[in-house]
């Protein structure tokens, strides 16, 4: 494997942009290939093999373009399991963090929320992994279905963002939580929003950090970090690559980047 190969970045849609920003930013000289598969978003309500069917196709794909490593930049496909969707594949695949150590540092009352998809939420991995380091923190998850259809449809204006917000952060508010995670890629479109409604005193943590840490670890321990030249990125989509572009520039400097429509079949 190549040093100079690029890095897959993949998604159910365009909430992974928010981790491309993050890995861009981190690591200036590398190559990045994003794949959201803005055809079949979202995955929330599908069957669990079909939504490994698609991962598969889209880790596959990325293969086929040379990629050193795959980061998974979605909370729920993460959770279902990192080394499951790797498959065959030799190079690196990377999850998303928990954030457990960022919640319970920035925590002064151990109250922590977690927003995430009702999928993720069900799993209760953050609960799990938070309890894992201090059994006497309280952890309030909360499922939001109705952001990631929002965020897709970019409804930043409308009347319903701030209803669902409110809705969501209504009972976490109500336990005195003092910090929230954003357990979905999509939600720091929203980030400003969010963090309005619950007011200063609560901090909001994004884990698309200790996810690019946690990417460039593993780069490292595999000898494969560039560290010269200027990085380029690709963004695909396997549908409505206009729209797309138009999330993008919430989150990139697009006029850097290439963007293209592509078809999983095609490698």
């Amino acid at each position: 494997m190549r040093k100079d190969a690029p890095i897959g970045v993949l998604d159910s849609g365009v909430g992974g942009l928010s981790v491309l920003k993050c890995l861009h930013q981190l690591l200036p000289h590398e190559d990045f290939i994003y794949v959201g598969d803005t055809a079949r978003t979202p995955y929330g309500t599908r069957p669990e093999q079909e939504i490994r069917g698609f991962v598969a196709e889209i880790i596959d794909w990325l293969a086929a373009q040379g990629v050193k490593e795959v980061v998974i930049a979605c909370n729920t496909l993460t959770m279902l399991g990192v080394e499951s969707l790797k498959g065959e594949h030799k190079f690196p695949v990377v999850g998303m963090s928990k954030g457990e150590q960022l919640l319970l540092a920035a925590s002064k009352k151990k109250k922590i929320g977690v927003f995430a998809t009702p999928f993720t939420i069900s799993t209760e991995a953050h609960k799990k992994a938070i309890l894992a380091v201090d059994p006497g923190a309280e952890v309030y998850p909360m499922g939001c279905a109705k952001f990631v259809p929002l965020i897709e449809g970019e409804q930043f204006a409308s009347a319903e963002l701030p209803k669902a917000i409110a809705e969501y952060a209504a009972p976490l508010k109500a336990a005195g939580v003092d910090a929230l995670i954003l357990s979905c890629t999509h939600y720091p479109f929203i980030r400003e929003q969010i963090a309005a409604e619950f007011g200063p005193a609560v901090t909001i943590i994004d884990p698309a950090e200790a996810t690019s840490q946690l990417a460039i670890a593993a780069l490292q321990e595999a000898g494969l970090a560039k560290t010269d030249g200027r990085g380029r990125v690709t963004i695909c989509g396997t549908a409505d690559i206009d729209r797309v572009r138009r999330l993008a520039a919430r989150m990139l400097p697009v006029a850097e980047c290439e963007f293209k429509e592509i078809n999983l079949q095609e490698k």
